[in-house]
């Protein structure tokens, strides 16, 4: 068995210039291709549960679907909660076997945002787990508008929390289906220059890839969410599938034939942030 908390692999990755890929899930069949990925070139993967994810499968079956994973890999696994809006949400995926969580209070005020993630921080570092909070909000591609984050209150944020990771609003947004305008380098500068924690970028897929290689080796993000661009190659290796071989209507045999180029793309994913 694998299983490791966020701190275990976000520590090294902060000392060594790298990071590490939090990949969204949203069934057996890609949890199996990244998992698989991070097998062959050896390094740490983070299996995350969104919302979307949890809205379809219940967090023990997801809980127990990753461990089961991590027990047939040398590498590291990390089992993620990602955008808990609750305490309910992260106390849940604790008890359902998840190392680490994390409490998106980016819509509260700052003092609202703090007091709730230090509160989470607390439960999950009682039970082993980890935790990441986030600070300023990051906002989705054709819909809520991003609010930068500002370091004064990262640093404050950071400090009073005790997050094992800090999610940050640089210019990234959620569900970007190609290359944005690129992070702002100068706030992250700026965010790293008052706080010493592993900071994380969600919305990973709109960064270009090499920003995205440069800030893993020279910055402190540690942590990029990769889900949009890994999701549109299983739609595209799905379509292809069926276009293929229309006669096609056994859902094993039509999911088993679309693992490989998950497999392969995730893999490229993970060298360009520091293999």
């Amino acid at each position: 068995m694998t299983l490791v908390p966020l701190s275990n692999v976000l520590q090294p990755a902060l000392r060594y210039g790298r990071a590490i890929a939090g990949v969204v899930c949203l069934g057996w069949e890609d949890a199996r291709a990244y998992t698989a990925a991070a097998q062959t070139l050896g390094v740490p993967i983070i299996l995350q549960a969104g919302p979307g994810c949890r809205a379809h499968t219940p967090l023990p079956v997801l809980g127990a679907m990753f461990r089961s994973l991590a027990a047939d890999v040398d590498v590291p696994v990390v089992v993620h909660l990602d955008h808990g809006y609750e305490e309910s949400d992260c106390a849940a995926a604790i008890d359902a076997g998840f190392t680490s969580v994390m409490f998106d209070g980016s819509k509260l005020s700052l003092a609202d945002n703090i007091d709730r993630t230090r509160a989470i921080a607390d439960m999950a570092h009682a039970a082993g787990v980890s935790c990441e909070g986030e600070i300023g909000f990051v906002g989705y591609a054709a819909g809520a508008e991003s609010k930068g984050t500002d370091p004064g209150e990262a640093a404050e944020f950071a400090r009073e929390t005790g997050v094992d990771a800090m999610a940050i609003s640089v210019g990234n947004m959620h569900l970007q289906t190609g290359a944005g305008n690129g992070l702002d380098e100068a706030r992250i500068r700026a965010i790293e220059a008052v706080t010493s924690v592993p900071l994380v970028i969600h919305g990973g897929s709109g960064v270009p890839h090499g920003q995205r290689a440069a800030l893993a080796r020279s910055s402190s993000i540690c942590k990029f969410n990769i889900g949009t661009e890994l999701r549109q190659v299983f739609g595209s290796a799905l379509r292809k599938t069926l276009a293929d071989d229309p006669a096609l209507f056994d859902r094993a045999q039509i999911l088993s034939r679309i693992e490989a180029p998950i497999r392969n793309a995730t893999v490229a994913v993970l060298r360009s942030l520091g293999d």
